[in-house]
């Protein structure tokens, strides 16, 4: 996937570029600003991370240029807190709008919310995904091994999903929580610790053992 960072603070960019790049994200993050919403599409994203106030034209008309062309994913990343700046945002046809300082795990879990929900319908899913011999069955919601399977629930589906994406780093719990109870307004820890116990137990019944690490402080890993 390919993002195109529109942030004219070279610090803050840099860290973006910096954080999308160790998430295995293609980044473009161009420092000159005119013309910046042709500069943008020309690089054919897959979202566009926006800022509001740039040196030549605002973040907002930015979007209406881009808008009139394209339906790419905008996402505004922005230090303005007023309400009505991001109702403005919204309706100029962004997608999400991240206030700064930004939590690094869950700005990349709203990106991942954002690609989820605006995907192409065209493209390609994979019907099975696999990892240590242990089958996530992407049509029926179930794990397989060595030729048993084993029904998931939505939520125990999604966390699978999201790890089977992932294998081998590391995922915060914070990022899982709110991949799975995007833009909720309160969801107890604990639900996303129970889900991981349930599937663990279905593995374990599978005769998997420890394919789904915990990381203490850290998050979990496949």
């Amino acid at each position: 996937m390919h993002i195109v960072i529109i942030e004219d603070e070279p610090a803050i960019r840099q860290e973006l570029a910096l954080l999308l790049r160790n998430a295995l994200y293609e980044v473009t993050a161009p420092d000159d600003f005119r013309d910046v919403a042709a500069a943008a599409l020309a690089a054919a994203p897959d979202l566009i991370l926006l800022d509001v106030k740039l040196p030549d034209e605002s973040g907002f008309a930015v979007c209406e240029k881009v808008r009139a062309v394209s339906d790419v994913p905008i996402i505004f990343l922005t230090s303005q807190t007023d309400a009505a700046d991001e109702l403005n945002g919204m309706l100029k046809g962004g997608d999400d709008y991240i206030t700064k300082p930004f939590h690094p795990p869950v700005l990349l879990a709203r990106i991942a919310a954002v690609l989820k929900r605006t995907k192409k319908t065209g493209a390609k899913e994979p019907d099975v995904m696999e990892y240590k011999g242990v089958r996530l069955d992407i049509a029926r919601g179930s794990i397989c091994f060595q030729g048993r399977q084993a029904e998931l629930t939505k939520k125990e589906f999604q966390i699978l999903y999201y790890l089977f994406q992932h294998t081998g780093k590391i995922i915060p719990r914070m990022e899982l929580i709110e991949y799975l109870w995007d833009n909720q307004v309160f969801i107890d820890d604990n639900a996303l610790s129970v889900n991981m116990t349930r599937i663990r137990g279905k593995l374990e019944q599978l005769g998997v053992h420890g394919l789904v690490e915990t990381k203490r402080g850290m998050g979990y890993r496949l």
